[in-house]
């Protein structure tokens, strides 16, 4: 138990900077929490693997992390930008957005950060804790 608290939160800790990294890349900047949410959004990613058999296409297994991120980006945004008001993002001028929190085209783009991070998570499982090595299926 112990030992699996201390690799979840070493791939949270390397997922949450990673995140950061490409909010500054693509935003020119970020936030502290952003670390936080994204390493709870590597985490949750990587754990598809877990429950979801290793032959499900990987576009599959995408668009559940996007699913995932969403549900939690609505639930910080709610608590960080709503609650707080930390102002961290708006979505309130993109089409299809719900309180300004989450909206169609960044959860697409989930989607695609989605596929990244199952082949981080995967690949940094199998190198630095010996779990399975990772295989995909496309279609």
């Amino acid at each position: 138990m112990k030992r699996e608290f201390v690799k979840l939160s070493i791939l949270a800790a390397l997922g949450g900077m990673l995140y950061m990294g490409v909010e500054l890349l693509w935003r020119g900047r970020t936030h502290w929490t952003m670390g936080i949410v994204g390493g709870v959004c590597f985490v949750l990613i990587g754990g598809l693997n877990n429950y979801l058999p290793w032959e499900m296409p990987i576009w599959k297994q995408a668009l559940c992390g996007s699913a995932l991120v969403t549900a939690v980006e609505l639930v910080a945004g709610i608590i960080l930008n709503l609650y707080l008001n930390l102002g961290i993002w708006d979505y309130s001028g993109l089409p299809c957005n719900l309180l300004g929190q989450i909206c169609l085209p960044f959860s697409l783009l989930w989607a695609a950060l989605s596929v990244l991070c199952i082949f981080v998570d995967d690949a940094l499982r199998w190198r630095l804790f010996h779990e399975e090595k990772p295989r995909y299926k496309w279609v």
